[in-house]
């Protein structure tokens, strides 16, 4: 990384230089610098919608950079480690997408976990690929899904010699990494890409303590959320490519679907962070490594809680940790993760990142303070002594492995009927059932509903998580194919 050079940050700059010349706006957006709508610049102040601006010469247009965006993406490509970096205005969703019609086309065969985001699901509705999923171990005290396992990665490999490519998600939403790098060099000596969904692993490249990033490890294409742990606005995000990749067919295929109206505001927020995290990022991720460690400690001395961390490692699917995530079990206090998610924003006014039927997750990055953690901890010993009850009869699972009959985009698009969440049982599901966050399809287009996925559904509305995904709001009814099996 030239440090030098990252200094710069060329879209922030050309727009401090737009704003000052004053120019009189004759294009879109119809606000026109906020004076079309003065409630919006109430709300979000004169200098953020001064610069919610239309690509134009000297701002450079993001579906074909010449300029300043170029220079910006050049700066992050510097910054990770990557041949070329995309600025992404759809989320990690959009790159993730785009990562994978990248690589795949109809009739392809993509090896993949299945505790994948949805996003990488619906990438294959969209291009007709087809999956071929190693389903993952489970931790059988706290039930979490865990990383692909090098072994069971070669043998998919082994007996599917036609896939294109292999797709690992490093780290998880809990923070479990699998043997990235090996994986990564198995993919290559059978002739097949290596995409990384990093969504939750920006901090990777800013420390010397965290686990392997996808560019260190040789991978194709990465998929990285900046808005998450790396400080930029929601939405923004960053496709890395690696040598090898013809980042001009990739940027073909981003314009497919990525807006032609990219906003300023998500892509100074990009060039800002970029800037900020090679400058000070490093010093600033061992605080938050700090802040994690110390409230896994207090957390775990509470009891009834386990606050998990790298004791996890057993070198294989879990290869590694991610010592930032504060992923929390909660069943032993007799209370799903939703629910005691609902009680810290509730009761007590503290806003975490998930709760699902079994865990929690607090997310700590660069914003973060100390006090803030002392709060977190005292509401969760509050909570156990005020809510705490017997865990008799909660339901101890957070992934059923999937009966794949279908490919995704056959099942979508097939003609399907609507029927009672309690008789589809043995039917194939037309369409998705997820907790969100974190987004991981209890069931997907093409795979069979069983009982366990009916009770899992079920629980999980019962005890509170964001359920969606299928047409019906409530999922008391679930789109299922016509077709028998």
């Amino acid at each position: 990384m030239n440090l030098e050079k990252q200094k710069n940050a060329p879209i922030y700059d050309a727009l401090v230089k737009f704003r000052r010349q004053r120019v009189v706006p004759f294009d879109v957006p119809g606000h026109k610098r906020g004076r079309g709508n003065p409630e919006l610049v109430d709300f979000l102040g004169e200098k953020c919608v001064g610069i919610d601006v239309n690509s134009m010469k000297p701002l450079d247009n993001l579906c074909h950079p010449m300029s300043v965006i170029m220079e910006a993406e050049e700066l992050a490509a510097d910054a990770f480690g990557a041949e070329h970096a995309f600025f992404m205005v759809g989320g990690t969703t959009s790159a993730v997408q785009s990562m994978i019609l990248s690589v795949c086309k109809a009739g392809d065969k993509i090896i993949m976990p299945r505790n994948v985001h949805k996003s990488v699901i619906n990438a294959l509705v969209l291009c007709g690929a087809t999956p071929i999923y190693v389903n993952p171990e489970v931790n059988e005290r706290i039930g979490i899904s865990l990383g692909m396992e090098l072994s069971q990665v070669e043998k998919a490999i082994f007996e599917n010699p036609d896939a294109v490519a292999v797709l690992i998600n490093n780290p998880t939403y809990y923070g479990i990494c699998s043997d990235l790098a090996a994986i990564v060099k198995a993919a290559h000596s059978h002739g097949m890409k290596a995409l990384v969904d990093e969504a939750h692993g920006t901090h990777f490249y800013f420390g010397n303590s965290f686990p392997v990033t996808a560019m260190a490890a040789n991978a194709d294409m990465a998929a990285v959320s900046m808005h998450k742990s790396g400080g930029s606005l929601t939405q923004s995000s960053l496709l890395l490519t690696g040598n090898g990749i013809n980042a001009n067919y990739v940027a073909q295929i981003i314009n497919l679907t990525q807006t032609t109206s990219a906003s300023y505001l998500l892509m100074s927020s990009l060039d800002i962070s970029r800037r900020n995290l090679a400058l000070r990022g490093e010093a600033s991720f061992v605080k938050v490594s700090e802040m994690a460690s110390y409230a896994r400690d207090e957390i775990n001395s509470i009891g009834g809680y386990y606050a998990y961390g790298q004791e996890l490692c057993n070198g294989s699917s879990i290869f590694a940790y991610d010592v930032t995530k504060l992923s929390v079990y909660t069943r032993e206090i007799g209370l799903a993760g939703i629910e005691v998610y609902d009680l810290l924003r509730d009761e007590y006014d503290i806003q975490i990142e998930f709760g699902d039927v079994g865990n929690i997750l607090a997310y700590i990055s660069i914003g973060d303070r100390i006090q803030d953690i002392e709060r977190l901890v005292g509401a969760l010993a509050d909570i156990k002594r005020l809510y705490g009850k017997n865990n008799s009869g909660m339901l101890n699972l957070e992934y059923i492995p999937p009966v794949v009959v279908n490919t995704p985009q056959h099942a979508f698009y097939s003609d399907k009927e609507s029927l009672p969440l309690e008789k589809t049982s043995g039917r194939i599901s037309g369409e998705f059932v997820m907790s969100y966050p974190p987004g991981i399809p209890i069931v997907a287009p093409g795979e069979i509903i069983t009982d366990d996925i009916i009770a899992y559904i079920l629980y999980a509305k019962e005890k509170g998580c964001s359920m969606q995904g299928s047409e019906d709001p409530y999922i008391n009814n679930l789109k299922v194919l016509k077709e028998s099996l």
